[in-house]
């Protein structure tokens, strides 16, 4: 099976690996500058190193659509800049999996490929996909869905280990990210960790620096641009999360649903 995956973020990756363990191709799509800032497990990272690992799996960056069948030949994964989906026709999938997470449709739609699956809000099984997956933390985090859609974007970050919108860091202003500390370091709130436009980010919570936006890319003011995990646990930044492992399952299971 060759599964077309839109999006190549650190939870998308969770997703992406999971497939590519249960024997499946795997192509991942994103834009050329990639915003994630959990980096240390996001294959989108080949977009700017040419090649990322996550756990055991190996994600290299392919320019054309046969390049990316002669990465996937030996079993690795293939990452494209594609944000668009222009090129789904050419390599005509088994399945798309759209795990842009934009909170919203992005142009995602059910004559796509013989399966399409959207990860997150903005999709609704049997309108715009054939089967969406749950991704907010709590009771029905992974369920696949074959009907409705997943719960509303709240615009909350999840709870960990007790801490919510404090463990997130945002972009103090508009301008390229520098980094100061580095993803795995210990971290202690008020510690300058990278700048913007000569603007400090400083940590907000004691604990490990999780994610980081990477040097150079562009930021906004207020935008998303590091995370830091109270857990204290370095290992966490190296390994696919909790919600991830259990989105990739219900991603799984729907491919598995609609292959019989």
């Amino acid at each position: 099976m060759l599964v077309y995956m839109r999006g190549a973020g650190d939870l998308a990756s969770g997703i992406a690996l999971r497939l590519h363990r249960a024997g499946m191709d795997v192509v991942m799509a994103d834009i050329a500058e990639p915003t994630c800032i959990r980096r240390t497990v996001a294959f989108s990272e080949a977009i700017r190193c040419s090649e990322a690992r996550v756990e055991d799996a190996c994600a290299r960056l392919a320019a054309t659509p046969d390049e990316a069948r002669s990465i996937m030949t030996p079993g690795d994964i293939a990452v494209m800049v594609d944000p668009a989906a222009e090129r789904v026709a050419e390599l005509a999938p088994d399945a798309v999996v759209d795990a842009i997470l934009a909170k919203r449709n992005l142009g995602t739609t059910m004559d796509m490929a013989p399966v399409v699956i959207g990860v997150g809000p903005g999709f609704t099984a049997g309108v715009d996909c054939h089967a969406a997956v749950e991704t907010k933390r709590g009771h029905y985090l992974g369920r696949a869905l074959y009907e409705g859609s997943p719960i509303p974007n709240t615009g909350i970050p999840g709870i960990i280990a007790g801490v919510g919108a404090d463990r997130v860091l945002r972009a103090p202003a508009d301008g390229p990210f520098e980094c100061v500390r580095a993803i795995g370091d210990t971290v202690c709130a008020g510690e300058v960790v990278g700048r913007v436009a000569g603007e400090p980010m400083r940590a907000t919570i004691d604990g490990v620096l999780r994610g980081l936006l990477a040097p150079g890319v562009f930021a906004t003011r207020g935008m998303k641009a590091g995370d830091i995990d109270p857990r204290g646990d370095a290992s966490f930044c190296t390994t696919v999360s909790d919600k991830a492992s259990a989105v990739a399952g219900g991603v799984l299971e729907a491919l598995l649903h609609f292959s019989r």
